[in-house]
């Protein structure tokens, strides 16, 4: 049995953000992941928007933590060398009913004094955004709003949180909780673990974590959102993330570039019943293109090279973030409810959690002298001068062996990506720390090279690599002449 100060169930960017915060401190800790690699749920298929509060109710814990990661959050990505650009982002009218309601919210922000958050009319909305449906009425202009790259955000926090201590177990699903005098008892379908505290962060099935111990206080309803990925010859039509007046259950569908330089076109907004429901929908995507063109009018559709899905995780009953200690157990504090602008706010989320531990019994909080942000950054060969990639093939000749054509992706890069503190063993893992896979062939050209790759730096044969964890391999026997 492994002993623990605190156990962290769930591997998203919330997880990770807890697991990093604690890393900071004296204190032995785990995080536990169900599926082959971080990010895997909801931090795997999101917007990547790093939101502005122009929507935000400081009176709820969701608008306060959201507030306080627009402080930190930009700092925190730049000392872990996280892509993060911040282009600011437009709420767009397009009728005299919808002004009316973007005319209200703007009342409400200079109540509030939220900063960087201005009135445009027509005509300098047009001014910003030359190719914007010419049915813009008005807008209202958050400058803070930026893009992130939401799993290499959760990766960064995790690869660091190692560097500084802490144990990450993948494919650990948690199938058992149970409470004692001092300690929680943690049992996987490999290990069991002990500690002083549990955090659930465990997402879409964290209301399930929670029944382990007797626990029915809130109920995950899964809402599915739907996304269409355009070509990088497409990401440079608009300046700034656009989105439609918000609704009750959403912000709305919006245009955005990707900090990789992609569009991104979604999301829909869809309560389901399954929580693995990832698939897409003919009339979701169809309401998806709908909103897309309703702010640019000329979306090419000829340069789509994927749609996917993902999952919220919503509690219903207040749509506010839901983190507090169990009512049935007083060693596991619930993070639940995590939905837009979770991404935003998780360094936040971190904090704040940190600050639940350290009330705990047993629990001291003692800052760690030799914590650092040790993490080293991540080269893009294909955003680097001729100048700066001759060099590199000089100190390193896989730099010169393209891998991924389409990204332009190179052995030196996914070497790299397999040997680093948080390593990839999946296709779906090396495609989201490098790209390769993510452009127009999607992996057509590639998927067997990096194969060969995974297979030399890791312990796995060809015929036990897979494209995203448990049973999706990719080859199914051996063929004769190999």
């Amino acid at each position: 049995m492994e002993d623990y100060d605190v156990i962290i169930i769930g591997g998203g960017v919330v997880g990770a953000a807890i697991a990093h915060k604690l890393a900071e401190y004296e204190l032995n800790v785990v995080l536990l992941e169900k599926e082959s690699d971080l990010a895997s749920g909801t931090s795997k298929a999101n917007s990547g928007i790093f939101h502005a509060p122009y929507n935000v109710n400081p009176e709820t814990l969701k608008g306060k933590l959201h507030l306080r990661a627009m402080e930190i959050g930009p700092k925190l990505m730049n000392n872990l060398h996280v892509p993060f650009k911040q282009i600011g982002a437009l709420v767009v009218a397009y009728s005299s009913t919808e002004v009316a309601k973007l005319e209200n919210l703007y009342v409400q922000i200079q109540k509030l004094n939220l900063p960087a958050i201005s009135w445009l009319n027509q005509e300098q909305v047009m001014d910003l955004e030359p190719e914007i449906n010419n049915k813009a009425c008005a807008a209202l202009w958050a400058k803070q709003a930026g893009i992130i790259s939401p799993y290499e955000f959760t990766f960064a926090l995790g690869e660091n949180a190692i560097l500084n201590g802490v144990r990450i177990y993948l494919d650990s699903e948690v199938i058992g909780l149970r409470e004692q005098e001092s300690r929680m008892e943690v049992l996987t379908t490999e290990r069991i673990f002990q500690g002083k505290v549990v955090v659930n962060a465990a997402g879409l099935h964290s209301d399930k974590v929670g029944t382990l111990v007797g626990d029915y206080e809130f109920t995950i309803t899964p809402r599915r959102g739907e996304y269409y990925l355009f070509d990088r010859n497409c990401g440079n039509i608009i300046n700034h993330i656009l989105f439609s007046v918000p609704t009750e259950v959403s912000k709305g569908i919006l245009v955005t570039p990707t900090v990789d330089g992609n569009l991104l076109v979604g999301p829909n907004a869809e309560e389901i019943t399954s929580r693995e429901d990832r698939q897409t929908t003919r009339k979701g995507l169809e309401e998806v293109m709908l909103g897309g063109e309703r702010i640019i009018s000329n979306l090419q559709k000829g340069e789509v090279i994927n749609l996917f899905a993902g999952l919220r995780s919503v509690i219903k009953e207040t749509e506010d973030f839901f983190i507090r200690t169990s009512a049935n157990c007083k060693r596991l504090i619930h993070v639940a409810g995590i939905q837009s602008p979770g991404l935003t706010a998780a360094p936040a989320i971190g904090e704040y959690v940190v600050q639940l531990i350290g009330e705990m019994d047993g629990i001291i909080l003692r800052p760690k002298k030799s914590f650092g942000y040790y993490r080293k950054p991540v080269i893009r060969f294909s955003d680097l001068s001729r100048e700066e990639q001759a060099r590199l093939i000089d100190q390193d000749a896989r730099y010169g062996q393209i891998i991924c054509r389409c990204e332009q992706v190179t052995e030196a890069e996914v070497v790299d990506a397999l040997t680093r503190p948080l390593p990839a063993r999946t296709l779906g893992g090396i495609k989201r720390r490098v790209r390769a896979g993510m452009g127009r062939c999607q992996g057509g050209f590639c998927g067997s090279k990096i194969m060969d790759l995974i297979a030399k730096y890791s312990n796995l044969s060809k015929l036990e690599i897979t494209k995203e964890g448990g049973n999706s391999y990719i080859l199914s026997g051996v063929t004769k002449g190999q």
